[in-house]
């Protein structure tokens, strides 16, 4: 007889009263990175789901703010919730992203959250 892999219920049992992502809290260990610090953006494969945006991929950029601890989304896809890691806002000049962005706003940025996995020091 077949067990059902997936608990449905997983985040609300664990989060009732708490809250997700605050019940990850402590949980994931010391930041690697802090702010104000520059990050490259690793290319790892990516098998089924990811928050890594593509065109992120081997950019520098720089940690704005320790966002949150929780389980990447690579694993939660797959039921994996026993590995918080930590989420970075980080910032990229959309220059650096898309080589032919227009000179004319050589001060645009774009900033997303990725969680440690997706990180190297610069």
């Amino acid at each position: 007889m077949s067990k059902n892999q997936h608990d449905r219920t997983h985040h609300a049992k664990i989060a009732t009263g708490i809250g997700d992502p605050q019940c990850f809290k402590s949980k994931a260990g010391p930041a690697k990175f802090k702010v104000g610090e520059r990050v490259r953006i690793k290319d790892l494969p990516d098998l089924f789901y990811t928050r890594s945006q593509m065109y992120t991929r081997g950019a520098v950029g720089k940690v704005t703010e320790l966002v949150y601890e929780s389980p990447a989304a690579e694993d939660e896809a797959w039921d994996n919730n026993d590995h918080p890691e930590w989420f970075y806002s980080i910032v990229f000049q959309q220059k650096d992203l898309w080589p032919d962005y227009p000179p004319a706003y050589p001060n645009d940025t774009v900033e997303t959250e990725l969680s440690e996995r997706w990180l190297e020091k610069a």
